[in-house]
């Protein structure tokens, strides 16, 4: 009788089965993956032993892009055309982005649905050489180089992915992420709160237990969250944050400051991209230097000005502040004292600079945790949760419980809000509340659905409109609608209505205006494809060229070590074969360079043998089968 192979649910009916599964940080300023190895969090590097990946994409004029370090240096040289911090866009309309005059590259965004072909008004784009691109297409870039790297680490495809999100992002940002990932043809397992991903990696490798504050100040955005771990359980009791506050903007304050003690001004893409880029540079050397200078070439004079440690400080000031200010709110929410915590993590290559470390400390009245690498801590937990989440035999068992950031509802007569959820509710989680008509023989309900904590609608984001139709006419207040609200573990929204007399039934699953239509993602798939062909030419060309340089670095050493044991008439045939090849890897045809690859591979196969032979011969000469 044949046995049948059985499994738990959820895991691979092979125990020695192993899914690739990754965490990724998609970070403002670097973004990361990381993966399960031997039962350890670690963080892929790239061919070149880099595990940051910095978050910027070129659209250069004539087509292709340039990603993360290829793309760096054109933040000055070529600052319109050059995109970072992406990520403070996702989810975003242009009228959402402050100060948009003063970043490198222009924003537009289309009025109505009609200028989209009915799709997502007013959602932000970028202006390129190559066209308008929206964050989600530029986020789908470092995405797709991520999963590059991480199939490139296992050599074989990966199974899903954890990304990780501030935990103040709203359902429209949550949404855009996915969309990104869907780009990049990422499987997405789970969306996880960047807060609860550090304390994921914090509390495994401390086996701490009790309550902890995650402070994680990145790039482009704050969040703050107040957890209790115990026994592999991660409970968040309340979150909270900025999703524009982070460490550009300490170099756009530090960079303001400097022009105004100098007088100088930014005319041009140029300028901008030239100043942002010297207030990076100097607020990371004010780390461990007193002071340093912050030098940039404008078009209209070269500046260089000496700043104090103590003058970025008071520069910045008002930002550490308003990050301060949230942990309060924050704290309020959760019904805890600073004293109450037990120990603050800290999140984000922001947090490196001391006048944050020293504020938190004082703030919490203990020094903050730092033993796990900042910038790292965030992927490193994501990984945990997708090799958990993957199925994968030995995973240690966690239980996440997260929360919704801001409130959920819909509006009622009058262009009021009533909440359905209300915001740090643990998720995944469902509510349900019951309305009625306002008018007699009222057949049909328009629901709007709002997210926000203010009591009117018009100081809300809005995030979906549909109907119910097929009620039943009846007197006002008669009928009974029953709304209910569902979000899942990834903190995405759908809503359905039913009326509980006659069972008309309407649902929706939320997509925010400021997300992609599935036609949108089906054309940028379409592009994603026709680009994959053009990846996949120079990926094919440059390992190519590296068989090509391997094979003639070893065969030069050959014949410099056994030249000699080749005739005149199998030399000169080596030699052409080596100078044929060297040729082709100087130019663009992967295929001439295979073929030459392989030619010179073939001819040298006897001269292999015999080099193998006298090797032989040379180690046992003077010695008999007795010694042996």
């Amino acid at each position: 009788m044949a046995l049948l192979q059985i499994s738990e649910p959820g895991q691979s009916p092979n125990p020695h089965q192993r899914r690739i599964a990754v965490g990724i940080d998609l970070g403002t300023t670097h973004s990361l993956v990381a993966a399960v190895r031997s039962g350890v969090a670690e963080c892929l590097p790239d061919a070149q032993g880099r595990v940051l990946l910095p978050s910027v994409v070129r659209y250069p004029q004539g087509g292709g892009r340039q990603i993360g370090y290829e793309a760096l240096p054109f933040l000055q040289q070529d600052a319109a055309n050059t995109i970072a911090s992406v990520k403070r866009f996702m989810g975003r309309s242009r009228s959402d982005i402050a100060a948009a005059d003063k970043l490198p590259y222009a924003l537009e965004h289309a009025d109505d649905l009609e200028a989209l072909g009915n799709t997502a008004a007013g959602m932000l784009r970028i202006s390129t050489a190559q066209g308008a691109k929206s964050p989600v297409e530029v986020s789908a870039e470092i995405l797709a180089t991520l999963r590059q790297r991480a199939e490139d680490s296992f050599d074989e495809e990966i199974f899903g992915a954890v990304i990780t999100v501030p935990a103040y992002f709203d359902d429209a940002q949550r949404q855009a992420t996915k969309d990104a990932a869907r780009l990049a043809g990422i499987d997405v397992l789970r969306l996880i709160n960047e807060p609860t991903a550090a304390a994921i990696a914090y509390g495994l490798d401390n086996a701490s237990e009790g309550v902890y504050a995650v402070y994680d100040l990145g790039g482009g955005t704050f969040d703050i969250s107040i957890l209790r771990l115990a026994k592999g359980v991660f409970e968040v009791l309340a979150t909270g944050g900025d999703s524009a506050l982070g460490g550009d903007d300490y170099d756009a304050a530090l960079a303001d400051w400097v022009l105004a003690q100098t007088g100088a001004t930014l005319a041009n893409a140029a300028d901008k991209g030239a100043a942002r880029v010297a207030a990076r540079r100097c607020k990371e050397a004010l780390s461990t230097i007193e002071t340093v200078a912050f030098e940039a070439d404008l078009s209209s004079a070269r500046v260089h000005f000496d700043v104090k440690k103590s003058d970025f400080d008071t520069a910045t000031a008002p930002l550490t502040a308003r990050s301060l200010a949230v942990v309060r709110r924050v704290l309020r929410d959760a019904r805890l004292t600073p004293d109450e915590v037990l120990g603050v993590v800290l999140v984000g290559g922001a947090t490196r600079m001391p006048q944050v470390r020293q504020a938190v400390g004082e703030f919490f009245g203990r020094p903050p945790l730092t033993n796990l690498n900042p910038d790292e801590v965030v992927a490193l937990g994501a990984a945990v949760q997708a090799h958990q989440l993957a199925g994968n035999a030995g995973a240690d068992d966690l239980l996440l419980l997260d929360v919704i950031p801001l409130s959920l509802g819909i509006e009622t007569m009058g262009g009021l809000v009533e909440r359905i959820i209300s915001r740090n509710e643990t998720i995944p989680t469902a509510k349900a509340q019951d309305f009625t008509t306002f008018k007699d023989g009222q057949t049909a309900l328009a629901i709007h659905v709002v997210q926000g904590e203010r009591d009117l609608v018009q100081d809300c984001r809005s995030l979906a409109r549909f109907e119910l139709r097929g009620i039943p006419p009846m007197t006002a207040g008669a009928a009974r609608i029953r709304v209910t609200f569902t979000v899942d573990a990834d903190g995405l929204l759908s809503v359905d209505a039913r009326e509980q007399t006659s069972g008309a039934v309407a649902r929706i699953d939320v997509k925010p205006s400021y997300g992609l239509s599935d036609d949108e993602i089906a054309r940028m798939l379409q592009e994603g494809f026709a680009t994959a062909q053009q990846d996949m030419r120079a990926r094919a060309l440059a390992e190519a060229r590296v068989d090509a340089e391997r094979l003639l670095a070893a065969t030069r050493g050959a014949l410099a070590a056994d030249g000699d044991l080749l005739g005149a008439e199998d030399r000169q045939a080596v030699d052409a074969l080596m100078a044929a090849l060297d040729a082709a890897r100087n130019h663009d045809d992967a295929g001439a360079i295979e073929a030459a690859t392989q030619a010179l591979a073939a001819r040298t196969e006897a001269f292999a043998a015999e080099r193998m032979n006298r090797s032989i011969r040379d180690a046992l000469a003077g010695r008999n089968v007795d010694t042996l």
